[in-house]
């Protein structure tokens, strides 16, 4: 896999996108994430060794080429009538060894359930393990549909890949 860019830092990326289809709301949210002209590449929620994850929005998205492939993880819920509503989350656990982590992904239509979701998988996936792990850590983020189907997202992007062979600027 050549790489065109890679973060020690993984960004979470909280966005709501609208369209007049839940598809084109899916591809405004990733407009507003500033990740719409990458294929996305849904990861297994496994955070590498020496990585760290920045929910403060000072990470910026990894950059490449219209094109590129994007691993990520990623939450997407869906509202389309009015009054509805939309959440995503994900959640996370480090090693406090420093040698990686654990990612989850929920949604719903409310804030209580993809937070206990969350809470509850994190919970789950770390027991039996040997390692020692930080506490959970979460981004949760949802909308109300007020006329068009709205999309609301919480995304990973790890990093950025060229197609093997394809044509570079």
């Amino acid at each position: 896999m050549q790489t065109s860019a890679v973060y020690d830092e993984i960004p979470v990326i909280k966005v709501v996108g609208r369209g007049s289809t839940t598809l084109s709301a899916f591809h405004d949210a990733l407009v507003q994430a500033d990740i719409a002209v990458y294929n996305l590449v849904r990861l297994s929620s496994v955070i590498p060794p020496g990585t760290q994850v920045d929910a403060t929005g000072k990470t910026p998205a990894p950059q490449g080429a219209w094109g590129d492939k994007l691993y990520c993880v990623y939450a997407e819920q869906y509202a389309t009538l009015p009054g509805e509503q939309a959440w995503a989350g994900i959640g996370w656990v480090q090693r406090l060894d420093g040698q990686g982590g654990l990612f989850v992904e929920h949604e719903g239509t409310s804030e209580g359930y993809v937070t206990t979701a969350i809470k509850n998988s994190l919970r789950d996936l770390v027991r039996g393990h040997s390692e020692a792990f930080t506490d959970p850590d979460f981004v949760v983020h949802g909308a109300v549909c007020d006329g068009d189907p709205v999309c609301a997202m919480v995304i990973a992007p790890y990093e950025t890949a060229s197609w093997a062979g394809a044509p570079r600027n």
